[in-house]
């Protein structure tokens, strides 16, 4: 009865994926073999006729998705999966094999009406990039819970690439390197003003303001992240030189400021606004003034601008990483000249290898902060993002420069 139920489908998706480096397990115990791989390849898990649903309705990259955040489809080793998906996601399914896999499903599956996104997805709405979009795009990820990100960062809460190739053996080292470096690189003197951009919890602005004696306004779009932040520069002693706003970079008006470190937050500035987002800082320097951009950059020629359908919906709605020459033509354009410009790929894998590693020992605890389905997202998402600097898809990249 059980193979009467899935063997149209079956054959249907092998017929759809001749070439399957994976093998796939069904709810009624039947497999779909692998085809190449020497049985080494990932085990895709079909646990109920809802992950059918999901890719019928939405083949590809998204259905993927959306049937392995609900948990409907499980794999065995999700660092296999990472490694093989872009070769997966690259076969294309034709409409003649797509309507008869649906049929398939139909029978298999008995569906009778599509089924729900899962509650983590986000599809932002209204103008890319303004104000309020970049608000909830922001707030999807960041306002997660405080106490997830605890269970995978630093002590000093720092969620950005930490420098190991200078020397560090342990994240926390690696992230006041990087913590110092920036301030370094932006030759901070004692009594200047500082401006964080996507301030995060406050680490920099706090190690700034400890270590160089400065004055530091950090901003984030997160109120949760901002209420902690205020706690912890309470706790350090630094209320009198350290101020956390909720705010947008482009709210800020008529104030100056000797040096800007953005750090992690141009990904989130879209091609659309990258000369906006030069230019407003430019107008909060004065002449000789510094800054510190240090954010992902894509490398590809010819690919589609936007991340895939997983990150979008999921991690970074709206998130774009540029490419670096883009990010320095918007800089020059607003008056920047460019002084220097270092890669960081490695030390952003090592980072996001720490990261895994930690959040997957504490699983169970993260689980009960968030729900299955956001620890699904987060354990899927820093594999995916540390897969893309292995490969080359892009880098990490600190500018520094100074306005003419």
């Amino acid at each position: 009865m059980a193979l009467a139920r899935t063997e149209p489908l079956r054959h249907e998706l092998a017929t759809a994926l001749p070439r399957r480096p994976f093998s796939v397990r069904f709810w009624d115990g039947t497999t779909l073999p692998a085809t190449d791989g020497n049985g080494e390849g990932p085990t895709f898990t079909v646990r109920s006729p809802g992950a059918i649903a999901q890719l019928v309705r939405a083949p590809g990259e998204l259905g993927l998705s959306r049937a392995y955040v609900t948990g409907e489809l499980e794999v065995d080793d999700l660092d296999k999966v990472v490694a093989m998906m872009d070769s997966l996601l690259e076969h294309r399914i034709g409409r003649a094999e797509r309507a008869r896999l649906a049929i398939a499903a139909i029978r298999a599956c008995g569906l009778t009406r599509p089924p729900r996104a899962p509650a983590a997805e986000l599809r932002p709405h209204g103008r890319r990039h303004s104000k309020e979009r970049d608000v909830r795009a922001v707030r999807h990820h960041y306002d997660v819970s405080n106490d997830f990100f605890k269970l995978f960062l630093d002590e000093s809460m720092t969620y950005s690439c930490a420098i190991f190739s200078r020397g560090a053996s342990t994240l926390e080292e690696a992230q006041q390197a990087k913590l110092d470096l920036v301030c370094s690189k932006l030759a901070l003197k004692e009594g200047e003003r500082v401006l964080d951009v996507g301030c995060g919890w406050g680490s920099f602005v706090m190690h700034a303001a400890r270590e160089y004696g400065v004055k530091a306004v950090g901003i984030t779009l997160s109120e949760p992240q901002a209420r902690l932040a205020r706690e912890r520069v309470a706790q350090a002693g630094l209320g009198g030189q350290v101020e956390i706003r909720v705010a947008d970079y482009r709210e800020l008006q008529g104030e100056r400021y000797d040096a800007i470190a953005s750090i992690g937050m141009v990904e989130h500035v879209g091609s659309n606004q990258i000369d906006v987002y030069a230019r407003q800082l430019a107008s909060l320097l004065d002449h000789g003034g510094r800054l510190l951009n240090h954010g992902i950059a894509r490398l590809r020629h010819g690919v589609p601008e936007e991340a895939g359908a997983f990150t979008q919906r999921y991690v970074f709605p709206d998130g774009v990483p540029l490419q670096l020459s883009r990010v320095l033509l918007a800089l020059e354009r607003a008056g920047f000249v460019t002084e220097h410009v270092e890669g960081f790929a490695h030390d952003y894998y090592d980072t996001l290898t720490e990261w895994i590693r930690r959040l997957d020992a504490k699983r169970e605890r993260a689980e009960r902060l968030v729900g299955e389905e956001r620890l699904r997202v987060w354990r899927l998402y820093l594999r995916g993002a540390r897969n893309i600097f292995e490969v080359g898809f892009v880098s990490i990249y600190q500018t520094r420069a100074k306005l003419g």
